[in-house]
């Protein structure tokens, strides 16, 4: 006969999976996703593809041939994965470097540690920054081509935040910019339809608020009293909230359920941590941007942060 073993109590069940979640995310981030394929068309479509499909026929390999076990591209890991990577990349980056960034993100960043829910670094952000350091031209690409909105045009230039880390004059609308800005990868197209697809997140309880609201708080405490002390040589709250991966980084990417803190108050000082550093890259950085780097220097950190803060066992007061 033979043993059975049982787990001790409490025994909790819950109608959530690995796919529902990754799910949710996807259809969070469609808005975004129309937004900058109707404005920046074909170049953005063929990105997206190639990125997701790159992403889930590279998980499917390796878990065929290298680590022999059954395939997980069921769970649409990979797919958030792929769009992720293809939101944080302008439109016109080249087939070819999109390939080389899902093989960072899926072959070196997740399933070198073992797959989902193993991974220390956040896989998309990996692949983008990997990219950023190798094809920093190719990189910082932001011409925009005619999408499928008509009277769009193809246009060149600087991001906002590359004007002002050059110390151009800026053209700022926070209006404008909260609802379009043309300009820069799809995940800094529409703030709008971001904070849209994270209020599904949250009405659907997929992702907690407070590290999201702690990295807005940081980065707008932090640069408010740098603007306060120069206006002209620092941008202002409303600017650095509203430009750049901000929102995307801090709603979609700093949320990651793997490398992100399991604990409240280690979601907090997780949070300040980024903000904190997003604005030491912004202010004093060679770099206009600074989200991708903070998210993956506080992805380290995690370890520790669950190690010093811990939730509440289950029936301690």
């Amino acid at each position: 006969m033979g043993t059975m073993i049982v787990s001790p109590n409490p025994h909790i069940h819950a109608p959530v999976s690995t796919k529902s979640l990754m799910r949710d995310v996807v259809i969070a981030l469609l808005p975004a996703v129309i937004v900058s394929i109707l404005f920046y068309g074909w170049s953005e479509l063929l990105v997206l593809g190639v990125s997701v499909a790159s992403c889930v026929l590279l998980e499917w390999a390796i878990t065929k041939w290298l680590l022999k076990k059954p395939s997980t591209i069921g769970d649409l890991s990979a797919v958030v994965t792929g769009l992720l990577l293809a939101m944080n990349l302008p439109c016109t980056t080249p087939w070819w470097i999109v390939f080389i960034g899902a093989v960072v993100a899926i072959g070196v960043a997740k399933m070198t540690f073992g797959g989902i829910g193993q991974n220390v670094f956040n896989p998309a952000i990996t692949g983008r920054v990997f990219l950023l350091i190798s094809f920093p031209q190719q990189m910082t690409d932001w011409t925009v081509p005619g999408g499928f909105i008509k009277g769009v045009d193809a246009v060149s230039g600087s991001t906002l935040l590359g004007q002002a880390k050059l110390g151009q004059l800026i053209d700022f609308n926070a209006l404008d910019t909260f609802f379009l800005n043309i300009g820069g990868s799809a995940g800094e197209i529409s703030a709008l339809a971001l904070l849209l697809g994270f209020g599904y997140l949250l009405v659907r309880r997929v992702v907690k608020i407070w590290v999201p609201l702690s990295i807005f708080a940081t980065v707008a405490v932090i640069s408010g009293i740098f603007h306060a002390i120069d206006p002209v040589a620092f941008t202002g709250p409303l600017f650095n909230l509203l430009t750049g991966g901000m929102i995307l980084g801090a709603c979609f990417m700093a949320t990651d359920y793997v490398t992100s803190p399991m604990s409240t108050w280690g979601g907090v000082i997780y949070g300040i941590g980024i903000g904190l550093i997003v604005m030491m890259i912004r202010y004093f950085g060679a770099y206009p941007e600074g989200m991708s780097f903070a998210i993956l220097l506080m992805n380290m950190v995690v370890p520790l942060l669950n190690r010093w803060f811990h939730q509440r066992k289950y029936g301690r007061a």
